[in-house]
């Protein structure tokens, strides 16, 4: 598992909208810094960002990138959330970068060697819940935390890899269900918007 690995995936469409009039495209409060929208298709989904001066980037996944990505993007959302990361995915992209800057040519370059750790805590969980899956077991908040460490090493990161506690996990493990719960009830069309504010602390508690 390699950390930012988001366009990797495959083509990402982007789109900028600066003072737009295209009733199709609403431009979020000022106060909002980042409205994220999952919309569901029948064969996959679409995700878009549009921040608070109305610009917008989107990406669009089919077949089993449409299964998979939902499910990522909403664990990025609360990880980010719940941690209160403010230079992760969902950080960046309301810093300007544009979805399809996560990825080969890195049109601005290697992502910040300052980021926050979002990627590997939601690469984990992505881990987990395919274990899961297949019969295995959740991992508790020191065994995350551990197998963060063993990635980190493995890399020769030199940033100190995160540590997450009970409480954080708890409350990242209750609000994925409720999210995805939310994006399994949706009927193709159907959107799920979610609103995010880098750094700012949650109020959500399991």
């Amino acid at each position: 598992m390699a950390p930012w690995y988001r366009c990797a995936r495959g083509a990402c469409c982007v789109a900028t909208y600066a003072g737009v009039t295209d009733s199709t495209v609403t431009p979020v409060p000022f106060d909002i810094v980042l409205t994220i929208r999952l919309t569901k298709h029948v064969d996959g989904a679409t995700l878009t960002c549009v921040r608070h001066d109305g610009s917008m980037t989107w990406q669009r996944q089919r077949d089993g990138a449409g299964a998979f990505f939902p499910r990522h993007d909403l664990t990025h959302y609360t990880v980010e959330s719940v941690l209160g990361y403010r230079r992760g995915f969902y950080g960046f992209v309301a810093d300007g970068w544009d979805i399809s800057d996560f990825g080969t040519p890195w049109p601005r370059g290697p992502i910040p060697a300052d980021a926050d750790p979002a990627e590997i805590i939601v690469g984990l969980l992505d881990a987990e819940r395919t274990s899961l899956a297949a019969g295995g077991t959740r991992w508790t908040a020191a065994e995350l935390s551990e197998q963060a460490a063993v990635f980190y090493d493995a890399q020769a990161l030199v940033a100190r890899p995160p540590a997450v506690t009970d409480a954080q996990l708890a409350a990242i493990r209750a609000q994925l269900a409720d999210l995805f719960a939310r994006w399994d009830a949706l009927a193709p069309g159907d959107v799920l918007e979610l609103q995010f504010a880098p750094g700012v602390a949650p109020v959500f508690t399991p």
